[in-house]
């Protein structure tokens, strides 16, 4: 007599709902996995994990109240034995690093989602990372002992937290706005917004407006 299957869960944490049913649909087609979950930002997303206790998470970094990254990192923080696989529709070489840092298996962009987001899933399931070979070429290279402080993009130095806030700026929000969001001060935010504008060599408030809208149109900076 032949053992019944192991259906393994799959939670998306995913705020665009057109997106996020092409994903169920497609994990569905696979006899040994099931999609699960319905949250659209990370606080929803906590409370679903206990209660679904799914087997692997696939969160979207940009969701519209929160940062995928921050999942990752309070699913690490609570030793909760989850793998979990981020998505992204921007620039893989400047997010996939801080994603496995903060404790990701894998990483994937949308773009490639739909063609590829199965096989990462079993990857991960399997304990393997997942990331295409031009990001693993490119995070070796930017871990290496060759590779200085100066030589990285200027995003590059800007610490997870402080992409967060240019990231919110690039949205539109103010200061208060972003306050409120991310829980923290408006002192706190002020001083993030100075160390953005050191670090990227902007001038004034204007000038890390523009950059940031920039940024969160195409993923690059205009400096």
């Amino acid at each position: 007599m032949s053992s019944k299957k192991i259906i393994k869960k799959i939670m998306l944490v995913e705020d665009h709902p057109i997106f996020r049913l092409g994903l169920a649909a497609l994990i569905d087609q696979e006899d040994d996995l099931e999609a699960c979950g319905k949250s659209k930002d990370v606080e929803d997303a906590i409370k679903e994990i206990d209660t679904l206790q799914p087997d692997l998470i696939i969160v979207d970094i940009s969701l519209k109240k929160s940062d995928g990254i921050d999942l990752v990192k309070y699913v690490k923080k609570e030793n909760k034995d989850i793998p979990m696989l981020v998505l992204s529709m921007h620039d893989e070489y400047l997010y996939a690093q801080r994603a496995l840092h903060a404790g990701a298996r894998g990483y994937i962009m949308k773009q490639e989602a739909m063609e590829s987001v199965v096989k990462a899933i079993h990857a991960v399931l399997d304990g393997r990372i997942y990331l295409n070979e031009k990001v693993k070429e490119h995070i070796l290279s930017n871990i290496s002992e060759n590779t200085r402080v100066h030589d990285k993009s200027p995003v590059d130095r800007l610490t997870d937290r402080e992409l967060q806030v240019f990231k919110e700026i690039g949205k539109g929000f103010t200061t208060r706005e972003i306050a409120h969001r991310l829980f923290l001060s408006i002192k706190t935010i002020g001083t993030y917004r100075e160390r953005i504008k050191e670090k990227l060599g902007l001038k004034n408030a204007s000038e890390l407006v523009r950059c940031a809208v920039h940024f969160e149109k195409t993923g690059k900076v205009n400096i």
